[in-house]
């Protein structure tokens, strides 16, 4: 519709509100001259030094801009006057830089009573941030539609936006998501540290990305990846979280197939020879940089391929599986068993004694096990069937690190023949010489049982000396009287006694014998105050009798408490220090003596010799050898010394074997020794010849 020239008057005299409108006002005449503009006009094109009165676009002393529009501005006023009505343009330009403006153009033409144009009211504004707005936000809306599901929240967590992608992978359409929090996808697989250390980064760093496992709208579980941005004002403040995220459960069931087909005995689900031989490299590798000993066990199932043939392959396969079944039980889980083909089997022990002949019992136990478990007859298709195995036994260890893993295997094979050739169903060591150990000590452990019960234990007393010379008691060892290998020393056997329980009987028969003796010494003005130190071991000590077994041999053989010293290890004490605590406490109040032996080797702690009734530190005689050269040791022995001293403690150095060692003791502080120097371990009746012999020469 025209506007009149009358309706045209009556807006003129709105001169204030036409300065105070913040978009830009153009008014034209029929000729397409300016006659007027508001200062946001001049402000849009910065023209403020221009004279637009009576000027066009094209006017040389118009703006660049305004001059490089002309075209455009021109044909868009020829549209509008033919039109007759207000209409909206969308002009453009670039400027001298290069950049390009957008502006959007309101123009009403104004004509004469008689229809004459009259006048071109234009109002414009820059629209080229919200243009590019528009533009960014098609492109955002295009990329949300991408194959990755994208949830957008705010900064409570409540979901405002998802794409397809997000609905095809979870379920969830987007009117049942938005307005919900994401724990709406939850599984409960993850506990309270992963999330917090997620929202940790997504805190510090806005972002964070990862496997997380994630709930379906029908309930299944499945794996994703996950990556999360934080959108953040320049000052920190998050307002929305923008997480996006791929399904890996395909992808991830894809690659276990793969290498379940790659690693893994399809049969057994054991792994095979490959992974077998990856394993063994890295366990190898272990052994040589921890030096402990680990063991391969080649396995391989006697008479096995005449159940085959004659039940049929359908039941040699439910046998192999069963015996899959039952060597896995025998082992710990971080122990190998594998299949390398037909009916051999190998399992793999890593992290066994650092000592040889523990490591070698070790894998005898296992050995024997598997064993026991694999004659068992197996319940196969209705049929009780009995397949036994040979076992052959290779001891690794770090003393031969040029070693391969398939030597390994070879002399594991070899081993496991030789068992074979010993009438099957046995076991054989690889090394004649280990298997010659493991023999050795399976007679000591045999002919130990015979050792108290044939009176072949014998108690040797190392003398104990005073600054000065004085006998103030002594260390009882323990001796064995072999009838075959002559005079033992407890390296031999005191091992095997614990690993056999023998020790208790042996530990108590020494406890007993010394409390005896030192009944005896007190008629005798020589020997009255002398005391006896007695090594206890673990398994003894650990036992709840203990303190009731000490108490009963002190009444039963009216031996004096304060006369007894008892030698205690310090990983003995921290195995569990309440109890140690209880037991000990105990004891002191019957007068006896505590000794912390070989001091310095374990695992020292001070809060422990605070709580602990100790009255004597035994200083390990590895220092005591190198004390008169060796700063190192001297630095430690003089830190023991020096220790005790401020706790109230007694200190003994043992292994004392030069008169310049003694003398570096006496400089530090140390006034009681035990070592060669003075005596080796003697007999009694050696032992007292030398208390009276030093009580009349001091």
């Amino acid at each position: 519709m025209q506007v009149s020239y009358d309706s045209i008057e009556l807006c003129e005299p709105l001169t204030s509100l036409f300065a105070a409108i913040p978009d830009a006002i153009f008014v034209k005449d029929c000729e397409g001259y300016w006659r007027s503009i508001n200062d946001a006009a001049r402000t849009l094109f910065n023209s403020h030094d221009i004279h637009w009165i009576k000027r066009n676009n094209n006017s040389g002393a118009m703006c660049t801009e305004i001059c490089t529009m002309y075209d455009q501005c021109l044909a868009d006023d020829k549209a509008v006057w033919r039109l007759g009505e207000l209409h909206v343009f969308e002009e453009q330009h670039t400027d001298s830089a290069g950049n390009l403006h957008e502006y959007e153009v309101h123009k009403v033409p104004i004509f004469h009573k008689n229809g004459q144009h009259k006048t071109l009211v234009i109002i414009g504004r820059e629209v080229t941030d919200r243009k590019l707005a528009e533009r960014n936000l098609r492109v955002a809306d295009a990329a949300i539609e991408s194959q990755e599901a994208i949830v957008i929240t705010d900064a409570d967590n409540h979901i405002l936006r998802v794409n397809s992608a997000f609905t095809r992978m979870t379920g969830y359409g987007a009117e049942e998501a938005i307005g919900k929090t994401t724990s709406l996808l939850k599984s409960g697989r993850h506990d309270k540290a992963f999330y917090k250390a997620m929202w940790k980064d997504l805190t510090e760093k806005k972002f964070w990305q990862g496997e997380i496992w994630d709930k379906r709208k029908n309930g299944q579980i499945y794996l994703k990846w996950l990556s999360i941005t934080a959108v953040a004002e320049p000052e920190g403040k998050v307002h929305n979280y923008v997480g996006s995220f791929t399904d890996l459960s395909e992808q991830k069931d894809a690659k276990e197939a793969i290498y379940q087909l790659a690693f893994y005995d399809p049969l057994t689900n054991l792994p095979n020879r490959r992974l077998f031989q990856e394993r063994m490299a890295l366990t190898l590798s272990h052994i040589a940089r921890n030096l402990y000993h680990g063991a391969v066990f080649m396995i391989d199932l006697d008479n096995f391929k005449l159940i085959n043939d004659t039940k049929g392959h359908a039941i040699g396969d439910l046998l192999l599986i069963e015996t899959a079944h039952r060597l896995k039980s025998c082992v710990r889980d971080g122990d190998t068993v594998a299949r390398i083909g037909g009916d051999e089997f190998v399992v793999m022990l890593e992290g066994l004694s650092h000592d040889a002949d523990q490591a070698i019992q070790q894998a005898e136990v296992l050995s024997k096990k598997i064993l026991k478990s694999l004659n068992q007859p197996f319940m196969i298709g209705g049929d009780s069937l009995l397949c036994t195995p040979s076992i052959g036994i290779k001891l690794l260890t770090a003393t031969v690190p040029s070693e391969t893993g398939d030597e390994v295997l070879k002399r594991a094979d070899a081993a496991m023949y030789q068992a074979k050739s010993a009438g099957r169903n046995t076991f054989r060591f690889f090394d004649a010489e280990v298997h010659s150990r493991l023999e050795n000590r399976q007679s000591i452990a045999l002919n130990l049982r015979n050792a108290l019960p044939e009176n072949q234990l014998r108690l040797h007393y190392q003398a104990q000396v005073e600054l000065g010379g004085k006998i103030s008691g002594a260390e009882i060892l323990l001796r064995w009287e072999h009838a075959q290998r002559g005079l033992m020393l407890p390296d031999e056997f005191i091992s095997i006694a614990e690993e056999s329980g023998l020790i208790l009987t042996i530990g108590e028969w020494v406890l007993r014998t010394a409390c005896k003796q030192l009944k005896s010494w007190e008629a005798n003005p020589q020997t009255c105050q002398l005391q006896l130190s007695v090594n206890v071991s673990a398994r003894q000590f650990i036992q709840p009798d203990f303190v009731e077994l000490v108490y009963k041999v002190l009444d039963e053989t009216g031996a004096k408490g304060t006369l007894l010293k008892l030698e205690l290890t310090e990983s003995l004490m921290l195995h569990d220090v309440e109890d140690t605590i209880n037991k000990m406490t105990a004891l002191s109040s019957l007068g006896i003596h505590f000794s912390i032996d070989d001091f310095g080797t374990g695992y020292s702690s001070l809060s422990y010799l605070t709580r602990l009734p100790i009255s004597q530190l035994k200083i390990d005689q590895s220092f005591v050898l190198t004390i008169d050269t060796n700063p190192n040791d001297a630095i430690v022995v003089q830190t023991i010394i020096g220790m005790a001293n401020n706790l109230g403690l007694n200190v003994i150095a043992e292994g004392v074997e030069t008169e310049s060692q003694r003398a570096c003791l006496e400089k530090y502080g140390c006034t009681f020794y035990q070592g060669y120097l003075f005596s080796k371990a003697v007999s009694l009746a050696e032992f007292e010849k030398m208390v009276s012999k030093t009580i009349k020469t001091t």
